[in-house]
């Protein structure tokens, strides 16, 4: 199988081999000693994970960016509030309900998935519908591995998935005002649920996944804008209609429900044409880079919407 390239990159923003690992190493330390302030106390566990062929060799974003600029409205609608505000939130013990169109349904332990399934470590772009960007290491398992495991039928053609309501532990949950109706859904086509790139992440740079990152599983389709991304999640459901996510309800003329990166297709608020990569400073900050059609995927998912109106499907 060959590693995944999406577009070439210069060779000076490529992390030499024995400097990445070096930094891994450095991080498995760090994290336990003096990072466990990203997470909630005691859960941050490091992970078994074996490097994917599914990967990029873009220069990783830095851990730190990673986890303290992100959009977790269920903690507060500013970028610094889920790492700020996520620390009472409490990943563990945790389970999924995986039901619907399928033969066997259950509800599954986030430690006996692990388990379940080899995790594998896959260094993805995340392109945000707000025109910033990330390289992530993740590390997570296929989603199909879980379609497999439960059988979907032959009437089933989406997947649902909703996250977690927890008002006591999350702060952007309560309150008089809310900014989003509560469960965060989102939807994949059934072919796209399946794609080998499509991942259920459990944790990041080695590590399990931090609070404000969507601890304890998040849902990961590096081709889509990032609020595909459903953190937290504690149901997912097989469908034969197609799901509304949660930000196609609240403001569907500018979220649609494919949500593929599409620098022909702007936001009606701003241009998708470029973005501005965090994590690469100078004393300007970063300069922007052409936003690439699916994220750079062109050629692993491009086939799935063959014959489609990108601009009508958005």
């Amino acid at each position: 199988m060959r590693r995944y390239r999406p577009t070439p990159v210069p060779a000076s923003e490529i992390t030499p081999r024995r400097v990445y690992l070096g930094r891994r190493e450095f991080l498995t330390g760090a994290m336990a000693a003096g990072l466990a302030a990203y997470t909630t106390p005691g859960s941050a566990r490091s992970l078994q994970a074996t490097r994917s062929t599914y990967s990029v060799d873009d220069k990783a974003t830095p851990f730190e960016d990673v986890t303290t600029y992100n959009n977790f409205y269920e903690f507060g609608l500013g970028k610094d509030d889920p790492s700020e505000k996520s620390g009472a939130f409490k990943p563990l013990p945790w389970t999924i309900q995986v039901d619907g169109m399928v033969a066997k349904p259950g509800t599954f332990d986030i430690d006996q998935l692990i388990k379940s399934f080899p995790v594998e470590e896959r260094i993805y772009r995340m392109r945000c519908v707000e025109a910033w960007s990330m390289v992530i290491p993740w590390d997570g398992f296929p989603l199909a591995s879980l379609l497999d495991k439960i059988e979907p039928l032959g009437s089933a053609k989406y997947v649902a998935f909703e996250t977690v309501v927890r008002p006591s532990e999350m702060p952007g949950q309560s309150g008089l005002f809310q900014s989003l109706p509560w469960p965060y859904v989102e939807g994949l086509r059934l072919d796209e649920a399946r794609h080998p790139l499509t991942l259920l992440a459990v944790g990041l740079y080695g590590q399990t996944l931090p609070n404000q990152n969507g601890a304890p599983i998040r849902l990961v389709v590096p081709w889509k804008y990032g609020f595909k991304g459903i953190k937290s999640i504690v149901r997912i459901t097989l469908t034969d209609k197609q799901p509304k996510n949660t930000w196609q309800v609240v403001n569907p003329t500018e979220y649609g429900f494919y949500a593929n990166v599409n620098p022909a297709v702007d936001h009606p608020r701003w241009s998708q044409a470029t973005e501005r990569p965090i994590g690469e400073g100078g004393f300007f900050g970063a300069s922007r880079r052409p936003t690439l059609p699916f994220n750079g995927y062109v050629d692993e998912v491009a086939s799935l919407y063959s014959g489609m109106d990108l601009g009508k499907y958005f």
